[in-house]
């Protein structure tokens, strides 16, 4: 379990001190950015839970994403930046904590303690962990050039900034970090056991809903328990083996290296020009995220055959898909992970890669063929066939893709598209900037995180790739034709 927590660390975790030109960059920042935690308490729920709720089953899903926590950042401007009620900062911190504590009545669960056998919950209302803590700049000047690999110092998990690995006991960490400006940037890094990205925002709807004083989301005291323990009903973790499987299956895909995360945006006209382009017998209609994901693919994997001295190797996309309303009937899941791994598989060799067409769209229907096979027949069979488990997970490793041993390149995405995340508004206006983390790792994935940009028709790819490769990335011609690469959010919001 150990060894596994050191991987999971390194998926996830910017550890500086194993890069030292990423460490002189930190420091110079570091220099004029200080993050001083002034305290740590346990928000408890406002009303005991019922004996009969005290244990909380984890799903067979649960099991399948080995990383730890879900990161997401929130950034909201000083009272004098925008509209809305003049709260003060005491007055801000007070409103976020009782409401915090009603919200923990509802989604009950999250005030628990994850057990070491990971497979459920002890409801027993000991928290959820809320850290105060303040920055000695102003958030202007920070969002003018994030560094994105300090935004780590904006989540309550510190641990990770020294190599240290903390205990995943508590559902939902929180850390409330205020500007001198009187901004705050509201760090979320909530356990993965119990979050993807679905539940996060039902967590955090329920949280600003009751903030905002149009009590909880669902119009009751509590969420009705059935539509909690409805996924470990349905795909119950009679043992670990998932887990475990899941566990070697993102480790043999990991790369070492030194690993760099970019900020690619795409604006709405650009991506309604992608779609155009993507068309074709497969996807008549791409989506925004098939469209994005298609030409992220397609560069990237033009980037790995120039580093690897023209070498053409085949390659696996992966899409982590919510499968919520693909069951059939579908199902409410507010809390837990329903996620399944859609594989979409490329080979050079193919008929699609002459030399002279556009593998564009041929990408985008691979990618709509691989996620439209996640459907109500497939899940059901999941529950009863666990070899059907077993190739869905060789698809995501392309078993069999590989040809005189070059092996295969991977790419993982997980997107929020569509989860309205700049709607996260606690009653003094919405965050003008929703954020990922920066990844800086000697062990990594090839990873893309997808979200809406605040206009709500673009949006922002967060990408990690090895440092080389994102060079020659970022400057590819054909993806900066569509993409701004770290654009600052203040630019733009300025233009909303």
């Amino acid at each position: 379990m150990k060894t596994f927590r050191k991987f999971a660390l390194s998926f996830f975790v910017s550890t500086h001190s194993l890069h030292p030109k990423s460490s002189i960059r930190a420091s110079q920042i570091e220099a004029t950015m200080e993050v001083k935690i002034n305290s740590e308490e346990l928000i408890k729920p406002s009303s005991p839970t019922p004996q009969h709720l005290r244990t909380f089953k984890l799903s067979l899903f649960d099991h399948l994403i080995p990383v730890p926590f879900t990161p997401v950042i929130f950034f909201y401007p000083s009272n004098s930046e925008q509209a809305g009620p003049c709260l003060d900062v005491p007055q801000k911190l007070d409103l976020l904590k009782k409401s915090l504590s009603s919200t923990l009545t509802q989604l009950y669960p999250l005030a628990g303690k994850i057990r070491d056998d990971g497979l459920y919950v002890d409801c027993n209302d000991g928290g959820a962990r809320l850290v105060e803590a303040s920055v000695n700049m102003s958030l202007t000047p920070f969002l003018a050039d994030p560094d994105l690999v300090l935004l780590n110092k904006l989540l309550p998990n510190h641990e990770f900034l020294i190599g240290e690995f903390p205990e995943l006991t508590h559902p939902v960490n929180i850390q409330v970090n205020v500007f001198q400006c009187g901004g705050i940037a509201l760090g979320i890094c909530n356990s993965h056991r119990l979050h993807d990205g679905t539940s996060e925002g039902v967590f955090l709807k329920e949280w600003t809903a009751i903030a905002r004083g149009s009590g909880g989301g669902s119009g009751s005291s509590r969420l009705a328990a059935r539509d909690l323990l409805v996924a470990a009903e349905l795909f119950p973790a009679n043992d670990l083996w998932l887990r475990d499987s899941s566990k070697i299956m993102f480790n043999s895909m990991c790369k070492p290296g030194n690993s760099v995360t970019k900020r690619f945006m795409f604006t709405g006209p650009v991506i309604e020009a992608l779609r155009a382009r993507g068309k074709g017998p497969s996807a008549k209609n791409p989506t925004r995220v098939e469209a994005v994901t298609g030409l992220l693919w397609k560069c990237a994997m033009a980037v790995l055959e120039r580093n690897n001295n023209g070498l053409r190797r085949p390659s696996v996309f992966t899409h982590l898909v919510n499968i919520r309303k693909r069951m059939n009937p579908p199902l409410p899941g507010p809390l837990g992970n329903f996620l399944w791994l859609a594989a979409a598989h490329y080979k050079f060799t193919t008929k699609s890669h002459d030399g002279t067409k556009d593998v564009l769209p041929y990408l985008v229907g691979e990618l709509r063929g691989a996620i439209s096979k996640v459907d109500g027949e497939f899940l059901s069979g999941l529950r009863q066939d666990k070899s059907l488990i077993s190739s869905s997970l060789e698809k995501v490793l392309g078993v069999g893709l590989s040809e005189y041993g070059h092996g295969v390149d991977h790419f993982v995405c997980s997107s929020w598209c569509g989860f309205k995340s700049y709607d996260i508004d606690f009653g003094w206006g919405r965050p003008v900037w929703v954020s990922n983390i920066g990844m800086c790792m000697p062990m990594f994935l090839n990873w893309i995180f997808l979200v809406d940009t605040r206009s709500g028709d673009g949006i922002e790819a967060w990408v990690t790739m090895d440092e080389q490769d994102m060079a020659l990335l970022q400057e590819d011609p054909e993806l900066c034709t569509f993409a701004n690469v770290n654009p600052s959010p203040l630019t733009i919001s300025s233009k909303l």
